[in-house]
């Protein structure tokens, strides 16, 4: 066997751009859910002053994670990374709207 191991960078890096770009199941479902919440001022995931309200992203993400569960099956950690992913990504674009 070869001591010496091969590695395609472009190979490499194209598997790595196809694993940012791909979308988890229930991504957009627990997106839309999140929104809903902030929509109806059920909970708020940015503070007046610009910080991010850390609770207030907690909770959007256990009540979307517990939606994600009953629908797709998975497991709890399973649904509280699609929920988490998704209310992070609510709240940046929460907080660059209220920039502007």
């Amino acid at each position: 066997m070869s001591a010496r191991r091969s590695l395609s960078w472009s190979t490499a890096l194209s598997d790595m751009r196809n694993d940012r770009v791909q979308v988890p199941a229930g991504f957009l479902g627990a997106r839309g859910r999140i929104e809903g919440l902030v929509r109806f001022g059920k909970v708020a995931l940015v503070k007046v002053d610009g910080s991010f309200d850390r609770a207030g992203i907690m909770t959007a993400a256990a009540t979307a994670a517990k939606a994600h569960q009953l629908t797709y099956g998975s497991t709890w950690a399973a649904a509280m990374s699609v929920a988490l992913k998704a209310a992070w990504q609510a709240a940046r674009t929460a907080r660059t709207r209220a920039a502007h």
